[in-house]
């Protein structure tokens, strides 16, 4: 906490803005995990009465654009996170936090020789929270969030690739900031992959460059979903790597209590129900878990419905999964294998009991 004010007042003094504004929401996520509520909710009020969004980022206005295209490289933004948003295994979960706690402490390692840990490599499958990582590390360290944008970054003319990579490493460096990129093996592949050609290799050997001669005082993340096609020499560049994978059990029973906090369902409080919805749900990713579920509520509100019921949550799940419902005695089995009853089959598909009964004879139900 004691760091934070000093941030603060270090910001007021050379008269910059932003500075206040992203170590005073860094503060007021540190009270708030204290249980000092009631100030971290003044300051954050404070915040947005005064500034009216935390995303206008005057100090960063000057942004790099491509030469060719004239489309901007980068995407600054200012994103609050909380961590109960975040949800990952032990093991991650306890990576990143190591992570920031190094890089807020970086002068005391720095001092004991230990050096500075201020990047970090996140890959997985697609959304397995590799951006809300990154978004959450903004907000607990207070620095704005620096995205490079693929499609301003990636030039027609291979060598403008290199000078935009400079741009963004050199607009980065004069700043404090996290450059977060992401997609990253489309800049950073094999040197040795006989289908690019040699300008691709020279970007690589321009990113190396670049990532060596980066700022001790940024921090820099990137994120990948084909970890394989990085480059040996790029792996090395990171002090830390952490895998993020898609949800077990436990962290599927985690987010769908995190979202649907406050909602009234007919299977939180069912553990039967409500084991049978996880298992449903795992094997899926994090934004894929969201997603269904979002699209559950919206379902329940536009039928009027007084509460989201496990049937709408497996009926997108099975939407999900399939897209399109080309026979219905499958959509049936699989609800009942889920553990929907045969009443609520019949309301919610209209479909005779008589029929619904005699596929049931046929289905292995799952036990939770």
């Amino acid at each position: 906490m004691y760091t934070e004010l000093v941030k603060i007042i270090e910001g007021g003094l050379a008269n910059d803005k932003e500075k206040v504004i992203n170590f005073a929401i860094v503060l007021a996520n540190n009270l708030e995990r204290q249980g000092e509520t009631s100030l971290a909710n003044k300051i954050r009020s404070t915040l947005t009465r005064k500034t009216g969004t935390l995303t206008a980022l005057d100090s960063f206005a000057t942004k790099p654009v491509d030469n060719e295209s004239r489309m901007d490289i980068l995407e600054i933004t200012s994103p609050q996170i909380s961590p109960n948003q975040v949800i990952l295994s032990k093991y991650s979960q306890e990576a990143v936090t190591n992570f920031i706690e190094s890089y807020k402490h970086r002068d005391s390692l720095q001092e004991l020789g230990l050096g500075t840990n201020n990047s970090l490599l996140l890959y997985g499958p697609p959304g397995c929270g590799k951006t809300t990582v990154a978004q959450f590390i903004s907000s607990m360290t207070g620095l704005p969030l620096v995205t490079a944008r693929l499609d301003g970054l990636v030039s027609s003319l291979l060598g403008s690739t290199a000078k935009n990579i400079r741009k963004v490493f050199d607009y980065a460096s004069n700043r404090e900031c996290i450059l977060f990129l992401d997609e990253f093996d489309v800049i950073a592949k094999l040197r040795d992959d006989k289908n690019e050609l040699g300008e691709l290799k020279r970007v690589v050997n321009s990113l190396i460059q670049n990532i060596d001669e980066f700022s001790e005082d940024s921090i820099l993340i990137a994120a990948t979903n084909h970890h394989k096609l990085l480059d040996p020499a790029v792996w090395r560049r990171f002090n830390f790597v952490v895998a993020l994978e898609k949800p077990q059990l436990e962290e599927v029973n985690l987010l769908l209590l995190n979202i649907l906090e406050g909602k009234e369902t007919n299977f939180l409080s069912n553990p039967k129900k409500f084991n049978l919805v996880v298992n449903a749900l795992y094997g899926l990713s994090h934004a894929d878990i969201k997603t269904i579920v979002t699209n559950a509520l919206r379902s329940a509100v536009l039928s009027e419905e007084k509460c989201l019921t496990n049937y709408q949550v497996l009926k997108e799940t099975f939407f999900h999964l399939n897209h399109s419902v080309e026979d219905e005695d499958h959509l049936i089995k699989y609800m009942m294998e889920n553990g929907v009853t045969h009443k609520e089959i019949y309301k919610s598909l209209n479909i005779p009991f008589r029929r619904i009964q005699g596929i049931s004879k046929n289905v292995n139900r799952k036990e939770n």
